[in-house]
């Protein structure tokens, strides 16, 4: 086959006539808008004539003029902005041929054997998928901001006009996938070329992409009526014939392609519902938690390998997939793998997370191997610093869990005395635990006499040091604002971030979970202010429109407020741990952020943080700490 354009393989005449039918809508649209120009020359003529003499035929004549006119006005702008709006381009990391000269030999061969014309350029997502992407639009060589290789876009070849389209090819399937088992899967890519030259479909096509570009367009205000709502019915009218004529290109490539390496077809397929599995679990559970902390793992696709290697580890159906490693790697047709793995790494988290799309103080890269302690450690901390800050704002005392009645019981009803190694205070016989309010402790300490300062915020704490923490602040004069206790009760309000006082707080014997859901409650709140403030920041993600909204596709789902405390008291007390048993971060490829305790991970720590944020039982996770060798009453050291 000669690969111009030859309709001979199943599956091409189906969307060819398809394509027809996209067309035919777009002459309806047109013939539409020409009508009333028709009638009106009709009746001008008819009137220069003479056949349409007297009333009411030149009011007739002027108000359809005149109709014809608008509708003209109207038509003109639609189809200028549907022929000149930019379709939406998928954001990739460019390859050029230097870069990768043998994975365009190896793309270039596979076209000559399935006589299909070669695609345009390659380029990179960092997606589990590989498509063709025409990017030939005039829109994209006048806009010609992105620099490639030194050359403008209106000058690089897959913008010339009639070029064909861009492969696009999954980053992950470059570092997992073999040679052999790349070639194979994109075999049917490839042939997509054949039909997608074919003058029909490539016109169908461009109207489907200019109509919906104008639908974006239409968007902005003043153009939704004249734009984006013509735009919605053509694309209602010609939409079903579009996806079958989709389909019908889709079953031409994949007969084209069944003679190219079929054998190593299924092997491939398999491979990519593996390296899908593993992309996913490496990106929701390892890359989201640094992405969070304004950090970027900079080889998310070297680091596919390792959980996909993890993952057939694990997963019997995944046992031998893993002794293909000895075979050469795709990436080994790249020329300088380490710098397109960082970019596809950068792109990864500006379309999954929503970074800035270049690196700063406040987003920088970092390496797998400081992952656990530029990222892991980091995260427990700030985690642990927000939950003593959430306790703070509760107006929890350090060490100490408020009984319900202890907000309005006068002074004398509370006992309060030091437990073993922390000064936690105990409550009434038959009390549970329960949130105390701003307003109910302050009337509290006017019936008592003595106001009791609120516990320091964290990060005044981890300023200070233990040392400084314990030391008394100086006393202002008598009867002034925020006048300090005795010496003990300072002790015990400033003796530093404690395991103990959260262990104390949401103790809860009568398992009405009160105080788990007001301190669950204000770390919600909390974090989406920190959010919104991060989102409002110069270097934050940023309202976005349309196609160019970012992320485009996030990972991070919704946390109820109980999993974001449950998240939180773990941060604290792999804290605690690592403070005081000797314990240290670790990572995990399929996990994320782990525990490590004599070089081991360990897995059990959840149950017990549930047992206590779910039902007030601090028992199980006490007896986990003594068996650890953990001090609750210790201080944490916050970031």
């Amino acid at each position: 086959m000669s690969g111009t354009g030859s309709i001979a393989e199943v599956g091409v005449p189906s969307a060819r006539s398809r394509a027809l039918a996209v067309l035919r809508v777009r002459s309806r649209a047109l013939a539409a808008v020409l009508l009333p120009a028709a009638l009106a020359v009709v009746l001008v003529a008819a009137r220069m004539t003479g056949r349409l003499a007297g009333d009411p035929w030149p009011a007739v004549t002027l108000a359809v003029c005149a109709v014809a006119a608008l509708v003209l006005l109207a038509g003109g702008i639609f189809g200028a902005v549907v022929l000149r709006a930019r379709p939406a381009v998928t954001p990739t990391v460019p390859l050029p041929e230097a870069a990768a000269p043998d994975l365009y030999r190896l793309v270039r061969d596979l076209a000559d054997r399935m006589g299909v014309p070669a695609p345009s350029a390659i380029a990179l997502t960092p997606d589990c998928d590989s498509w063709l992407e025409d990017r030939s639009h005039g829109a994209h060589r006048r806009a010609g901001a992105r620099i490639s290789a030194g050359t403008s876009g209106a000058d690089r070849p897959e913008s010339q006009p009639g070029a064909a389209p861009v492969l696009v090819i999954g980053s992950p399937f470059l570092w997992w996938m073999r040679v052999a088992e790349l070639r194979a899967l994109l075999a049917p890519v490839v042939a997509g070329t054949g039909p997608s030259a074919h003058p029909d479909i490539a016109d169908a096509r461009g109207f489907v992409r200019g109509l919906d570009a104008a639908v974006d367009v239409g968007g902005r205000p003043g153009l939704g009526w004249l734009v984006a709502r013509p735009a919605r019915l053509l694309l209602r009218l010609c939409g079903a014939d579009a996806a079958e004529m989709e389909r019908g290109v889709a079953a031409a490539a994949s007969d084209r392609a069944q003679g190219v390496d079929q054998a190593m077809r299924t092997a491939a397929q398999e491979q990519v519902g593996l390296a899908y599995a593993g992309w996913d679990r490496l990106l929701t559970r390892v890359a989201l938690p640094a992405w969070r902390m304004g950090r970027w793992p900079a080889h998310l696709d070297a680091g596919v390998v390792s959980a996909l290697t993890e993952l057939s580890r694990r997963d019997r159906l995944a046992d031998g997939f893993a002794s293909r490693l000895g075979e050469r790697p795709a990436c080994d047709l790249l020329e300088q793998p380490g710098l397109i793995d960082e970019a596809a790494s950068l792109l990864a988290a500006r379309l999954f997370h929503g970074g800035p799309a270049e690196a700063g103080p406040e987003w920088s890269p970092v390496d797998w191997a400081a992952y656990p302690e530029e990222v892991v450690d980091r995260k427990w901390r700030v985690e642990a610093a927000r939950l003593h800050a959430a306790l703070d704002a509760l107006s929890v005392p350090s060490g100490a869990g408020p009984s319900p009645a202890s907000a309005a019981a006068p002074a004398g009803a509370r006992a309060e005395a030091p437990a073993p190694g922390g000064g936690q205070t105990t409550r009434a016989a038959g009390q549970p635990a329960a949130p105390a309010t701003a307003a109910t402790t302050a009337r509290s300490e006017t019936a008592s006499g003595a106001a009791e300062p609120a516990a320091p915020t964290a990060a005044r704490a981890a300023a200070r040091g233990t040392a400084q923490a314990t030391t008394p602040r100086p006393t202002p004069p008598p009867g002034a604002e925020g006048a300090p206790p005795a010496p003990e009760a300072v002790h015990h309000a400033f003796g530093g971030p404690t395991l103990e006082r959260v262990l104390g707080y949401l103790t809860d014997p009568a398992g009405d979970g009160a105080a788990g859901e007001a301190l669950a409650g204000r770390l919600s709140g909390d974090l989406a202010r920190e959010e919104r403030t991060a989102d409002a920041g110069p270097a934050g993600r940023g309202p976005g429109r349309g196609a160019d909204a970012l992320p485009l596709f996030p990972l991070q789902p919704p946390r109820s407020g109980r999993d974001l405390l449950a998240d939180h008291v773990t941060a604290l007390v792999c804290c605690a741990a690592v403070d005081s048993a000797g314990a240290g971060p670790g990572l995990d490829w399929l996990d994320g952020p782990v525990l490590l305790v004599d070089g081991e991970r360990r897995a059990d720590l959840a149950p017990k943080v549930l047992s206590l944020v779910e039902d007030g039982d601090p028992d199980p996770l006490r007896d986990w700490l003594a068996e650890l060798g953990v001090r609750p009453e210790k201080p944490v050291r916050l970031v």
